[in-house]
């Protein structure tokens, strides 16, 4: 078999080890070592692997566990990063000296094929986008919390208010805490368009609540404004480290349904740069939001797309669902086309991948996106549809008969 590297390494990364295999061409000579994971350790690792003449370096994908690895050796050799699942070990006994010269094998054949790992700035505002969605879902986790205080309470706010949360919300739940009672001093809190239905917040804010549904209120509430001021700080963050490509998120928010969170969060998990996926289609691909492609004897068992990055699927899904309710646009006439025949998730789905092939050329070159319009597919087959509106006219009964319009 060809060998592509004349020195290379395979590394078995864990919490508390690093097992290393350096492997030559020549004579196919190979030397094991063991690491710790200190800081000290990992830059011992380092020195030997220069001293071994070590160019090309791959690991297996182990979560939080490797990224020190990758960040010391970062900038001193060729890394790849590969997926665990797609590394077969050998038969018999499975051991991490086994593992790592398994691993540099493969690379010295060139058998291995690297995952995307984009550079240090867009892994670092990806932990940023992705911080934030984490303290987004707290926040959706504590207004439940106080939904379960005032319904304990009796209090029937989120009934008659459509958010039991927002300003006037929050003014009649910070009088609640302080101790006021009267029902009708408390809907007197309403603002805009909520006071057309004092009297129905009237009636359900007679409630009962005692010393210990203020207690837990005042906490709930505090814990919900520091959350999102703490969110407030990130975006703040990630807009000043985007501020230098702001021109692109602004490309990026000329696509329906997607909005300034959405196009940071896209950014942050594929990337400004284009270049490691050669066409739209591998990075759908990576991202798992292609059609899954199971055939066997002719037949197709299943179009189940693969499991992909939960991140950049949830920005994806969300925009879909977004650009559902809009109007006179292309995607959401694909996601009501799709949504009538196969159901409103695997629309949802389609619609996803479909923004995702507009980001890759929006991101690929300065361009904005251009709509095809709402009635892209009309256009693209009139004959088929013309036969279609005949025939469900038919269906009821009229007898159609068709002549072209006068010009005007």
């Amino acid at each position: 078999m060809e060998i592509v590297y004349r020195c290379c390494c395979g590394l078995d990364v864990h919490q508390e080890s690093v097992t290393a295999c350096v492997l030559w061409a020549d004579g196919q000579r190979q030397q094991k070592r063991l690491f710790g994971t200190f800081t000290r350790d990992l830059l011992a690792l380092a020195d030997w692997l220069r001293e071994c003449g070590v160019t090309h370096v791959v690991m297996e994908s182990t979560g939080v566990y490797g990224k020190p690895v990758w960040h010391i050796l970062e900038g001193q050799f060729e890394l790849m990063l590969v997926n665990a699942q797609h590394v077969k070990s050998i038969p018999g006994k499975k051991t991490d000296r086994r593992d790592s010269a398994r691993l540099a094998e493969l690379l010295q054949h060139g058998l291995l094929q690297g995952s995307f790992v984009p550079p240090q700035p867009i892994r670092e505002l990806r932990d940023l986008t992705r911080y934030r969605v984490v303290l987004c879902q707290e926040c959706n986790r504590i207004a439940k919390r106080i939904q379960k205080v005032l319904e304990d309470a009796n209090l029937k706010l989120a009934s008659v208010a459509t958010d039991a949360l927002g300003a006037s919300g929050r003014a009649m739940l910070d009088a609640i805490r302080q101790g006021e009672t009267d029902a009708v001093k408390l809907a007197q809190n309403a603002k805009g368009l909520l006071r057309r239905k004092l009297p129905q917040l009237e009636l359900a804010l007679e409630g009962r609540v005692n010393e210990h549904h203020r207690f837990l209120l005042t906490r709930l509430m505090q814990h919900r404004r520091f959350v999102e001021g703490q969110i407030v700080e990130l975006e703040q963050e990630i807009a000043r480290r985007l501020q230098p490509v702001e021109e692109v998120v602004v490309r990026l928010c000329t696509i329906p349904g997607v909005d300034r969170v959405s196009a940071w969060g896209i950014v942050s998990e594929v990337g400004l740069d284009m270049r490691p996926f050669p066409d739209a289609n591998h990075l759908a691909s990576w991202a798992a939001l292609c059609p899954g492609n199971w055939e066997s004897a002719g037949k197709n068992k299943s179009g189940r797309t693969r499991k992909g990055s939960v991140w950049l699927r949830r920005h994806l899904c969300q925009c879909a669902w977004a650009v559902s309710t809009k109007q006179k646009n292309y995607l959401s006439a694909l996601f009501k086309r799709l949504a009538a025949r196969r159901g409103v998730k695997r629309a949802s789905i389609a619609v996803a991948h479909a923004i995702l092939i507009i980001v890759y050329h929006v991101l690929k070159g300065p361009v904005r996106y251009k709509d095809l319009g709402p009635d892209y597919f009309d256009r693209l087959h009139p004959e088929r549809l013309k036969r279609n509106l005949v025939k469900r006219l038919e269906g009821l009964g009229y007898s159609v008969k068709l002549a072209p319009a006068p010009s005007a």
